[in-house]
């Protein structure tokens, strides 16, 4: 026989409170005094209370098809040399889509906040948001700050950060997994015959993911025999540093005579990269793909077949990142995290002519440059 679920008016009885107060003080609503709160939870777990997760799904579904006449405001705070150039980066774009899409379902307002606007500073940034009692944050395309910490008055917000900048402080985290996506590529190529694979990264997009794109590689690099690995092409050089550490929208190519030289070094059979990487240099080394190189492109965006590559699927970046900002928000959890999180979005394989099966008895041939 079935026990009786414990149920809010249950340990609204005990507590000597009325349901209302109860149902506050499980969701660690501020409206209480932290006292009462944490009465009424240790009592509540020590009767056996959980959530009625079929209550849970009508007041989600309640909240979709009733949306709310003033929704709460999240706010999307972004550094950027411009107001509005992370548009024109990679990813950023999608991020932010993202973002917007899953706030809009979820009953939310997302408002663009940028940090260098004149006269803001962070503690003014900090006044505005409680003063327009926003409590949610996302923090997203901010530059590559070497080591500046964002101090908002971060006691008054609960916080999910999208990607790796800034490093601190230590927010919850929603990013791309660049390490598995690097991985997944390796494996497909590998799978289609593919044994001498080299890998062209920028210099700066790698150091602006903690190097998750060279981890991946290397770690793939295991399941090949020693012969076989070609160390990666990271472009540019290590100095000068403003030439990779940057915020500004230069189309980003990799010098197309150092690349040229460790193609006949190494005799890749075929490349991973971003597409907008090489291109330019193929073209003018007269690399014909699939003819003469096959290629994989660790951005896709082209899904007609004509790539074979990862999607990163960005959007779903964004929209975990409010998802987890409302779970906060819910529960009234603000500040700094003790243990912060992060939470890593897989790519999408997708199959492509410029990265055919090999046929195992076919001999291995040398790239052909013009």
């Amino acid at each position: 026989m079935n026990e009786r679920r414990v149920t809010l008016a249950d340990v609204a009885l005990k507590a000597g409170v009325h349901v209302t107060t109860v149902s506050l003080a499980l969701r660690n609503h501020p409206r209480l005094p932290e006292s009462t709160r944490k009465r009424i939870q240790a009592l509540a777990e020590e009767m056996g209370y959980t959530p009625d997760p079929f209550l849970r799904a009508l007041v989600a579904y309640r909240g979709q098809v009733m949306p709310r006449r003033n929704p709460p405001t999240l706010a999307y705070v972004t550094n950027w040399a411009t107001r509005w150039g992370w548009k024109k980066a990679t990813a950023h774009s999608d991020f932010f889509a993202g973002a917007e899409a899953k706030a809009k379902e979820l009953g939310f307002h997302l408002d663009h906040f940028w940090m260098r606007e004149p006269g803001l500073t962070q503690g003014r940034l900090s006044r505005i948001l409680n003063a327009r009692g926003i409590h949610g944050v996302i923090v997203a395309s901010h530059g590559r700050e070497m080591g500046d910490e964002l101090q908002l008055e971060w006691d008054h917000f609960s916080a999910v950060k999208i990607d790796y900048f800034p490093h601190q402080p230590a927010l919850h985290n929603v990013t791309n997994n660049q390490c598995d996506i690097v991985r997944l590529a390796m494996q497909k190529v590998m799978a289609a015959g593919y044994r001498r694979i080299g890998f062209v990264m920028h210099r700066g997009w790698d150091h602006a993911v903690d190097h998750l794109w060279m981890a991946g590689y290397l770690c793939e690099q295991e399941n090949l025999l020693p012969k076989e690995r070609i160390p990666a092409h990271i472009f540019p050089d290590a100095q000068p540093v403003d030439r990779w550490l940057n915020e500004n929208n230069a189309p980003v190519t990799v010098d197309p005579e150092p690349f040229r030289m460790w193609l006949e070094k190494y005799q890749p059979q075929v490349v991973i990269s971003k597409g907008s990487f090489v291109e330019d240099a193929f073209k003018e080394l007269g690399i014909k793909v699939p003819r003469d190189l096959a290629f994989v492109d660790v951005f896709l965006e082209d899904l007609t077949g004509a790539t074979a590559g990862v999607r990163q699927n960005h959007a779903t970046v964004g929209g975990l990142a409010v998802e987890i900002l409302a779970g906060q928000l819910q529960h009234n959890k603000r500040g700094i995290p003790e243990i912060p999180t992060t939470t890593y979005v897989e790519g999408t394989w997708f199959a492509g002519a410029s990265c055919p099966v090999l046929s195992t008895a076919a001999p291995e041939e040398k790239v052909q440059l013009a």
